[in-house]
């Protein structure tokens, strides 16, 4: 039967016999250089907060539109605006869709490639060149169309490595555009409360400013009847100065946060024309039971960097790749003739195929250097998520120390203040009975308005200290199980 064959076709066999031989005896003189040790990643089943690090309330992560849980419509309509228009997301969103288009060009180099080709040219052959006559000082057309195809025979991987290494990018930027969103909502947020703490600081310190103008003017008054010394009115007028410079400080800042608010909306003065100073909501923030693995998932900052070090260990595979032979097959089929009446006739066909062989032997050094860089960009990143683990951590255990010292402070000043408003109802009681002048009320009035005001300052901390807690948690952001890998406590790097 092989005897009857074209010895063309025996040609073509034992060519790619041999070329499949040789690339097979080559693989096995590959000196690849040896990783010179692996980086262990932290383990996160482990992570969690201290014993005494515990919040009231039930334990919870935050959803995905956690700042809704404070009732308040105003911040809802602030930061779904802000969520709209925003040019950092604009950004993102450009990333992920050249994340996306890089993608596509990985899979289509990783597969097969075909076309079709056509084209018409006339040209003239020198009479004294190459070609006797007829062709030789003749002018002749030539009409082709061919249909192309090349196949890589990705045997070792490099190709599908590349196209993992474009799909762990893509996912990483998708996790940095939740991170973007969390971030702008979590700044939205933080701005809002700050400018409705501040203004409730101003009103409260109005009226203190009111409550120290009585004082003053019945200081006067004593002075005016000989009942005080002159120094009496001095010392209250100071301390209404002092009032009237904080009002001003409370009020400059109300303006700032409201700017603030202004540049994360991007939008005209239309955006904040109805914001109203509303009451600071009470509701506690609360704390998930155990972190561990859940909160890699819902930290986006981290499933960032966690994709980054998945596409940088696949290029560590497809560089590794590169140091092995590559073999393609390509092939055409067409249409070639002088005239294009004879185009088409079965006589005008032409076709090609043929195996080639991508031997890298003299470029040992270059593969060295790319294996290297790649690895150690890998190194690089795998530090850099170990890092963010840790900070991840940390920042949780702060934000909730913070919040439950301030728990204590709050029950603390709530003493305080029922202490201060009872002392307040006695002087009434005094007043009225004639026991006590008007002086003595309207002090008994500041002390009250003290202690408001140092709640309202509690009020305020708790707040942003809140919006940082929930931001460290992950602002609701959850990876997509799709896009999920098992979560390694070691990255081999072989």
């Amino acid at each position: 039967m092989l005897s009857r064959l074209n010895p063309l076709n025996h040609t073509f066999a034992l060519t790619v016999v041999m070329a499949a031989l040789s690339a097979v005896l080559l693989c096995a003189c590959v000196s690849i250089p040896p990783e010179p040790h692996a980086v262990a990643v932290p383990d996160a089943a482990t992570a969690g907060l201290p014993a005494d690090i515990r919040l009231n309330g039930a334990s919870a992560w935050p959803d995905d539109r956690w700042w809704t849980r404070y009732g308040d419509a105003q911040l809802d309509a602030l930061v779904d605006r802000a969520l709209q228009a925003s040019p950092t997301l604009q950004a993102a969103a450009a990333r992920v869709n050249a994340a996306q288009s890089a993608l596509v060009v990985s899979r289509a180099a990783a597969g097969a490639e075909a076309g079709v080709t056509a084209d018409a040219n006339r040209q003239r052959y020198s009479a004294n060149g190459l070609f006797p006559s007829p062709i030789g000082g003749a002018t002749v057309n030539d009409f082709n169309v061919r249909l192309q195809g090349r196949y890589d025979f990705d045997l070792w991987g490099r190709n599908r490595a590349e196209v993992a290494a474009a799909a762990g990018e893509e996912f990483a930027r998708r996790a940095e555009a939740a991170q973007v969103r969390q971030a702008l909502a979590g700044s939205v947020a933080a701005s809002y409360f700050e400018l409705q703490s501040l203004w409730a600081l101003a009103a409260n310190l109005r009226k203190q400013a009111a409550a120290q103008q009585a004082l003053v003017d019945d200081q006067a008054r004593r002075v005016a009847h000989g009942l005080a010394s002159a120094d009496a009115p001095r010392a209250e007028s100071a301390r209404l100065a002092e009032l009237r410079a904080r009002i001003a400080e409370a009020e400059a800042g109300a303006i700032g946060q409201r700017e603030a608010l202004r540049a994360l909306l991007g939008h005209g003065d239309d955006a904040l024309a109805s914001l109203r100073p509303r009451a600071l909501p009470t509701r506690q923030a609360a704390l998930p039971p155990q972190l561990g693995y859940e909160l890699l998932a819902r930290r986006p900052d981290l499933q960032a960097a966690r994709w980054h070090v998945q596409a940088s260990m696949s290029r560590v595979e497809a560089a590794q790749a590169a140091f092995y032979p590559q073999i393609s097959l390509s092939g055409s089929l067409g249409l070639d003739a002088l005239t294009l009446p004879r185009l088409l006739e079965t006589a005008s066909r032409t076709f090609f195929l043929g195996p080639s062989l991508a031997l890298p032997l003299f470029s040992t050094g270059t593969l060295k250097g790319q294996l290297g860089g790649a690895r150690s960009a890998r190194d690089e990143l795998i530090a850099t998520y170990d890092q963010r683990v840790l900070d991840a951590v940390r920042d949780v255990a702060q934000a909730a120390a913070a919040l439950q010292g301030l728990d204590v402070q709050a029950r603390q000043q709530h003493e305080a203040a029922v202490q201060t408003e009872a002392l307040q109802r006695s002087a009434q009681a005094r007043l009225r009975q004639g026991l006590a002048d008007r002086a003595s009320t309207v002090q008994a009035d500041l002390a009250v308005l003290r202690e408001l005001q140092a709640g309202l300052q509690l009020d305020r901390q708790r707040l942003q200290t809140e919006v940082a807690l929930t931001q460290a948690l992950g602002g609701g952001f959850h990876a997509d199980t799709a896009a999920q890998a098992p979560a390694p406590t070691q990255i081999s790097r072989n």
